[in-house]
């Protein structure tokens, strides 16, 4: 509201009800705006009272699966680094002989098969 309007509303209040009744209106008004006030600050303090404990509840669920997850992940990561050193033991104890041999062909063995896919270009 603009000062204009509000000079309008107190000569219109002031016309209305005159001048003895208007400390007693500002009073009654001042005394309600508080109330009002006092109300919604209880409406918010109880609200964020019975909220907290929503949230608490969430914060520790969501902190257990945090934590759940965050074990799983180690176990797997364990697990692997385990596995994994298994199969470089597994590899080195493999005599070195073997290790660059490979299996040996004889001539006989070695048979000569036709490849399905080669097509000869004869014109």
């Amino acid at each position: 509201m603009s000062g204009g309007e509000i000079l309008v509303i107190i000569v219109v209040i002031l016309v209305l009800f005159g001048a003895d009744k208007m400390p007693e209106m500002a009073r009654s008004l001042g005394k309600g705006m508080r109330d009002f006030k006092k109300a919604t600050d209880d409406l918010k303090r109880e609200f964020e009272n019975s909220t907290s404990d929503i949230r608490n509840d969430l914060n520790d669920v969501a902190s257990s699966i945090k934590n759940g997850v965050t074990d799983i992940s180690d176990n797997i990561t364990r697990d692997v680094n385990e596995t994994a050193n298994n199969i470089k033991s597994a590899i080195n104890d493999v005599p070195k002989e073997t290790k660059n041999e490979g299996p040996k062909e004889t001539n006989n063995d070695v048979k000569e098969q036709a490849d399905p896919y080669k097509y000869d270009y004869t014109d």
